[in-house]
Order: C-alpha cells, then structure tokens, then sequence
C-alpha cells in the first residue's frame, strides 16, 4: 500500500477540534495562520499520500480562511508549488495583487515561498463541509521556468477539459483509494504525475514545446488511453481510428505504447471485456441479455464476445452475471 497517513477530528471534543488542526497546519512545509466561522466545533479530515517527490492531500472540513504572510515565509523553506482543487465548496485564492476563483471547475497554483491565502466555504455559504485536493510540487522538480509559471498563480486552470482533467481523475483516483497499489508503485505514480502536471501548466501558458519529450510522451499517451475509455461502446474503435483522432499515423500510435506492456489493441480489447464483465455483474442491467451487453461494450459479434470473456476470465459470460448474482 502506498504511504498514507490520516487524521480526523472526530475523536476529540468539539471544543479542542480547531487548535489541533491549527497544530496540524502548523507542522506541514508552508506553515500559516488560519481561521474559521466553525471554530467552536471543528470537525475535519485529512489524508495525506507521499508519492516521493509530490505529496498529495485531501482535506475536508466546514469553511476555512488560511494565511500565509511574509513573516512566516523563511530562506530556509521549502520551495514548493501547491496545486489546488477544490473538490466541493466555493472560495478565492490569492497570491500578490492576483486573486483567482476557488471551485471544482479549475486548478488553483500558489508558490508557497510568497505571500498567498485562501478563503473556502460550502456552497451557498450555509452549513456542510468542503473538500479539497492539494498536491505539492517541489519546484526543481517541473520543467518550466520559474518566471512563467508565475503567471499561472491564483488563476482558473481548468480541471474539466484536456490535460487538466485527466489529471484531476489520475490525483482523485490515488488519493481516494491509496490502498489500491502498492508501496512499490510510489515511483511510477510519481513520474506520471509529474508528467501530467507539467504537461497541464505548459498547455495553460502554451509551450509544450518546450517540455522534454518523456514528458510529452506520457502526456499524449494518457490523452490517447482516455479517449479510449470514452469510447469503448463504438464499434468503429480501432488502432486506425485513435490514431486519426490524435493526428497520428497508426505506426507512431503503435510506438507510443511500445515498453509499457500493453498495446494499443490490448487496451481497446482490455477495456471493453472489463466494462463488459462490470455490466454483466450490475443487478441493475438484469434486464439486458448478455447480447445487449456485448453490443453496449463495443462488440458487434455475440461468439466473438464469448470467446473472448471465456479467455480473459475462465468462463462464459452467463456463468459469470450467475456467479455474480449468487454473490
């Protein structure tokens, strides 16, 4: 399992609540002052998930104000970037005369080693709690110059589209379900993060070009993995037709995956006797034949289906939706 640490509030007295958070954030690399209209009664949580070079974290509490002024800033502090998403609630990011909108729409990026804060609040301003996912980046560690990135700060990076939403799906999926890989996997989340991440900042500034190219490369791979899983249900998917959508010859497609252990057909095949087998186990698709379901996974031939999900599972496509209906 990947290194994780957690806290929660919850085991304490209301009353005690908000001063261990604020010890809590007195301990991270950029410490701060912080506020809260829900002092009294504090309930929150944190996650923490160490990757070696980046940090991720998810934090979730009832509204927060958090400061970081130049009398807590030290020469000595660690020279970190903080990606920010909102994953529910409202607010604002500020860093100098730059202030950006807080939402789950968009990325926020603040250079810790200046001045910077932050205001969070459930959506309507009324009562809830609001959850946010961090990622701190050392800045040695991102391929761009600092003076440009510098720009980005307290703006919207959009989170929806492009490269910023597959990296918002890639940093939910870890934070969310740690337990899911192995301690041994650390490193290689780490690199494809950073990967993402750089490739999301360079498309926001447009130049990456300027990106080495292992960075491009496994940007453009997940762009083309992801376009995959959207369309797995088209019949039409085919190496020929990924590669058109990414203005690829279908050579330089096939190239892209060479060394990770799978193939651009594999993927395609993979994903669509997985969606397949997911359906088969839903109670709530009982109502389709197993037919239906091959044909709603991408498979237009019923025997070639079977044999298929027979080879990758040890059974037939009906054994399995039975297996898992005794189950």
């Amino acid at each position: 399992m990947l290194t994780a640490t957690s806290v929660d509030t919850a085991w304490l007295p209301p009353a005690e609540r908000f001063d261990f958070w604020r010890d809590l954030v007195a301990r991270q690399p950029s410490t701060a002052t912080i506020r809260s209209a829900h002092a009294d009664d504090f309930s929150a949580f944190a996650r923490v998930v160490d990757l070696g070079t980046l940090r991720l974290g998810v934090w979730r509490y009832p509204s927060l104000e958090f400061t970081r002024p130049a009398h807590l800033i030290d020469s000595g502090d660690p020279e970190l970037y903080q990606l920010a998403l909102p994953l529910s609630g409202r607010g604002v990011m500020r860093q100098e005369r730059r202030e950006g909108r807080l939402d789950p729409s968009a990325f926020a990026l603040v250079d810790t080693v200046r001045p910077h804060g932050s205001r969070l609040r459930p959506d309507g301003g009324g009562p809830g709690a609001v959850e946010t996912l961090t990622v701190l980046v050392p800045h040695r560690a991102l391929p761009l110059a600092p003076h440009r990135l510098a720009g980005l700060c307290a703006t919207d990076i959009p989170a929806g589209t492009g490269m910023g939403a597959l990296l918002a799906a890639f940093l939910r999926r870890i934070v969310a379900h740690p337990e899911q890989y192995a301690s041994d996997d650390a490193p290689h989340l780490d690199r494809i993060a950073l990967d993402l991440i750089a490739g999301t900042l360079a498309g926001r500034l447009d130049v990456e070009r300027d990106l080495p190219v292992d960075t491009r490369i496994t940007g453009l791979r997940a762009r083309v993995t992801a376009f995959v899983r959207q369309h797995l249900s088209d019949p039409a998917l085919s190496p020929a037709a990924v590669a058109a959508a990414h203005h690829l010859s279908v050579r330089s497609l096939h190239r892209l995956f060479e060394g990770t252990g799978t193939t651009i057909g594999a993927l395609i095949r993979t994903g669509r006797l997985e969606r397949a087998a997911r359906d088969l186990a839903d109670p709530g698709l009982r109502r389709l034949s197993v037919a239906q379901i091959a044909n709603r996974c991408g498979f237009t031939h019923p025997a070639h289906f079977s044999r298929a999900f027979r080879a990758a599972y040890g059974l037939s496509p009906g054994e399995h939706r039975e297996r898992a209906g005794r189950a």
